[in-house]
């Protein structure tokens, strides 16, 4: 199947989307269609024709000095490249997407040993994961239990949380990052796979000892919490990767919110629902929230409206809240997700169609108190993205969507 082909008629049903009963020009909107499908083919080919290299997972790219980031499988950021790559294939049935992700997964499968890390989830279910939702294969399921137990390692009883970072020791005791949550789905999903309960009340006691300790009045959410390992307590709060300890963290935010509405599927619990609606109606309301929707990298940055974007926070909250929506039929979270996917399919913020590299959106912020990764293509933005779109589909196929 030619991508074109294929991405002309998903862009042109996602384009549909947002016109409703206002009269268009119908030539107009063709040509809009075919620009757009361009742009899309392009970076997709990009994509497809990156060389596997067990080495060079790519993770970001300098618009200026035209540099891929690339990274071993040991990076937190590798598990995005080959998940994109299986959620090409299923946008555009491409077989070609397919085996490329297939020969990618394979340098991920070794970190399933990895006890160094708390990011299996990102890196072993964001591509073994989306893999399982193309074809059954017991060895990706073997793989992923593996990482489930190698997760549970870092499970400690008495804070009832799974270690987040291992570095800056002498300061952060036990550090537990709101990212955190993402890493769940590996275990509820492990429970299922194995019939082992241990992983989803690993991944519960998580869920609530964060929800107790993570979030502020407001329902924003704390990047870390530092824990005493002896007694459990809470011993510090802040935001590592935003503007200051109090800020709110436009990333952390999204990861809040799919990390909750993602437990609330695998548990049903109401306290994980309540908190992904009321964190999501904080990022939504939000004053400094943009028009098009896409989040300043913190909501509390005094150099808004100078301040740079995170399309990466807006993915992962359009995404998120396609599930929300799901779930609660609230349309204003659906309303929000078709906002973010009209705004990304455009020129402004689709990758020039020039540019060889891997990447498909541009303005995403990494770690900007460190200056890295900023305004510019970031993995997990396209990961997220493409997750937003399969999601929309599949949303829109059913009645009355």
């Amino acid at each position: 199947m030619r991508i074109g082909i294929s991405l002309l008629i998903i862009i042109s049903g996602f384009t549909s989307l947002f016109l409703g009963c206002k009269p268009r020009d119908k030539s107009q909107e063709t040509r809009e269609n075919n620009e757009i499908s361009s742009l899309l083919e392009k970076r997709y080919q990009n994509l497809k024709d990156y060389s596997v290299d067990s080495l060079a997972f790519p993770r970001s790219f300098d618009l200026v000095s035209g540099e891929i980031k690339k990274v071993p499988s040991k990076d937190w950021t590798s598990g995005f490249f080959p998940g994109n790559l299986w959620q090409l294939y299923l946008l555009t049935g491409d077989k070609d997407f397919k085996e490329k992700a297939r020969q990618w997964n394979a340098f991920i499968e070794k970190e399933k040993f990895n006890d160094g890390t708390h990011d299996m989830g990102f890196k072993v279910y964001g591509s073994l994961g989306k893999a399982l939702q193309v074809e059954e294969n017991n060895h990706y399921k073997d793989v992923i239990l593996e990482s489930a137990k190698t997760l549970s390692t870092r499970f400690n009883k008495t804070v009832g949380c799974i270690r987040s970072w291992d570095f800056n020791r002498d300061v952060w005791e036990f550090p537990v990052i709101i990212d955190n949550m993402m890493n769940l789905e590996l275990l509820f999903e492990a429970t299922q796979m194995s019939g082992d309960s241990t992983y989803f009340n690993i991944a519960v006691s998580h869920a609530n000892t964060s929800l107790e300790n993570h979030f502020r009045d407001d329902h924003s959410s704390y990047h870390v919490v530092v824990y005493d390992t002896v007694t459990g307590a809470v011993k510090n709060k802040l935001t590592h990767q935003g503007f200051n300890d109090e800020s709110s963290w436009a990333r952390g935010q999204a990861w809040a919110v799919y990390g909750y509405t993602m437990s609330y599927r695998y548990t049903k619990r109401k306290e994980y629902l309540n908190q992904a609606e009321s964190s999501a109606n904080y990022f939504l309301d939000n004053n400094h929230l943009p028009q098009d929707g896409i989040p300043y990298w913190d909501f509390d940055d005094p150099q808004i409206p100078k301040s740079p974007r995170d399309v990466s926070a807006a993915t992962i909250m359009s995404s998120a809240l396609i599930e929300l929506f799901e779930i609660t039929g609230k349309e204003k979270y659906l309303k929000y997700s078709d906002k973010v996917i009209k705004s990304l399919m455009s020129e402004e913020y689709i990758i020039s169609e020039d540019i060889e590299a891997p990447f498909i959106l541009d303005h995403s912020t990494g770690n900007w108190p460190k200056n890295d990764e900023i305004d510019g293509p970031i993995v997990y933005a396209d990961y997220y993205f493409l997750e937003t779109l399969l999601r929309r589909r599949a949303l829109k196929s059913k009645p009355n969507k």
